[in-house]
């Protein structure tokens, strides 16, 4: 019976300090892996990337062709969207 009465205290010790803190610790880590992006949503992000650079150079490429053939168009653009502004 000496033996239960000595584990009560350590029992309770471990009850009311250490598993808290443990519960709380365990779900913290749980939530940090979980923000972390997967294989899958790298690879997502990197065929996003892959393409932005893509329709950059294209974007470009127009860009330079239009300057080309109509150097003008840029001021164009400008006074078209001037208009649109004050309507």
């Amino acid at each position: 019976m000496q033996f239960w009465n000595f584990m009560i205290v350590p029992t309770i010790l471990f009850m009311v300090v250490v598993a808290p803190m443990w519960i709380v610790m365990h779900y913290r880590s749980v939530r940090r892996s979980s923000r972390s992006l997967n294989q899958e949503d790298r690879e997502s992000i990197e065929h996003m990337l892959a393409t932005v650079d893509k329709l950059t150079d294209r974007i470009g490429t127009l860009e330079s062709i239009l300057d080309a053939d109509h150097p003008q168009w840029r001021q164009q653009v400008d006074r078209q969207e001037r208009r649109e502004d004050k309507e």
